[in-house]
């Protein structure tokens, strides 16, 4: 590893090109029902311009793997950085709902190539201890992103909803900052380029990996479609409650969380780790399912954002180590296929399951789904090598003891 890339501006960088992953579409809700108006569409073709771009993100992220096998990491980051800026900086002046449509698929290209680049570049860089302190911070770095470009989204759409738009131009001067500093990786000639299939025939344990990923997006979004529906239900309308229960507190707490994550890691194993945000999700979603006083539903954030804090960074390092570093590019792009095809699945699998039943059915149904992989989970002591090491050696220390 060369010294560069332990670089504190290096780490900055990547840090701050994380937060750019969580705007994708959130920053567009407070304005999208003027956008709506404006165009004259319905709610539904108003949607995709919230969901086009995790579709973009879905298809192409395989595409940025191999482009990262085959260059490195500089430059698609560098790319990725610049087509994110332009292309969800294009609402600033379009004029029409089909140029508007356009424009989201080119900017998912965009945060395709950040999303993974990013992830890659803080796998490759760092190792360890450090990797997992790394990894927490991006955790709190994405949280931290999904308050303030929201935020600053909406003071933006108070002038026109053009201008919310603007928020996606940080991405030039992020690329910019990518040319002066990231280190120039290439890959190795010798190194393996196998394709999809031939990747999950190699690497098998990557298919649960990815139904892991896919499975917990769709829950993910099961929360942020239906849940203000169900907070309505029980007499809490506020937009600024909402967000509390809805957003603002998760995040919160999964900032936190990541911060410590470096520390939490050091005691305990991937699967104490995969149980405990499992377990928070499961009883989350039990809470709302069944209980109606706001105040007991304040626990919720705190148990999603707990959990998110944790499975992120876990699930992140164990798609590499069962990649290994020769497949790292491909595995790790593969991710943020699974993460938005299960995003883009999940109002298409639990939208008819609420509609033809109720809202509570809708998270009943997540909580089994989060108990059933609490169970998998538990059924296997180790889940990695190095998992299989650390418990080994913790044998070893208590019995020296």
């Amino acid at each position: 590893m060369q010294g560069n890339e332990r670089s504190p501006v290096v780490l900055a960088v990547l840090l701050a090109a994380s937060t750019l992953g969580v705007m994708g579409g959130a920053i567009l809700v407070p304005v999208l029902e003027v956008i709506r108006g404006d165009f004259g569409v319905t709610g539904t073709a108003a949607g995709f311009i919230l969901t086009g771009h995790g579709f973009a993100i879905a298809v192409s992220s395989p595409l940025v793997g191999r482009l990262v096998d085959r260059w490195g990491i500089r430059w698609p980051m560098i790319g990725g950085l610049v087509v994110y800026g332009l292309g969800g900086g294009a609402g600033l002046v379009v004029t029409s709902y089909p140029a508007l449509i356009a424009s989201r698929l080119v900017f998912g290209i965009g945060a395709a190539a950040v999303f993974s680049c990013t992830t890659i570049a803080m796998l490759a860089f760092y190792q360890g201890k450090l990797r997992d302190r790394v990894m927490g911070w991006r955790s709190t770095a994405t949280s931290v992103g999904g308050l303030i470009w929201p935020l600053l989204g909406g003071v933006l759409g108070g002038m026109t909803w053009h201008a919310t738009f603007a928020v996606y131009l940080i991405g030039i001067p992020l690329a910019l900052a990518a040319v002066w500093t990231l280190p120039n990786t290439t890959a190795r000639s010798d190194r393996p380029r196998v394709g999809v299939i031939r990747l999950m025939r190699l690497r098998p344990a990557l298919i649960g990996w990815y139904s892991l990923w896919i499975i917990i997006a769709v829950q993910m979004y099961v929360l942020a479609i239906f849940l203000p529906q169900r907070l309505a239900e029980i007499g809490i309308r506020s937009p600024v409650l909402v967000s509390i229960y809805a957003v603002v507190g998760a995040s919160l707490i999964t900032s936190l969380v990541g911060l410590a994550y470096g520390r939490i890691r050091t005691r305990l194993s991937y699967p104490v780790l995969l149980r405990l945000a499992l377990g928070s999700a499961m009883v989350g979603f039990l809470i709302y399912g069944t209980v109606s006083q706001p105040i007991v539903l304040l626990l919720t954030p705190a148990l999603f954002g707990f959990g998110n804090g944790i499975l992120f960074p876990v699930a992140t390092v164990l798609v590499d180590e069962a990649a290994g570093p020769e497949h790292r590019a491909r595995a790790a792009s593969l991710s943020g296929t699974a993460i938005f095809a299960g995003q883009f699945a999940s109002p298409l699998l639990f939208g008819p399951l609420i509609a033809a039943t109720s809202t509570t059915t809708g998270f009943f149904v997540s909580a089994a789904v989060s108990a059933l992989l609490l169970l998998i989970v538990t059924t296997r002591r180790t889940i990695t090598s190095s998992d299989a090491a650390e418990e080994s050696q913790r044998t070893h220390d208590s019995t020296s003891a």
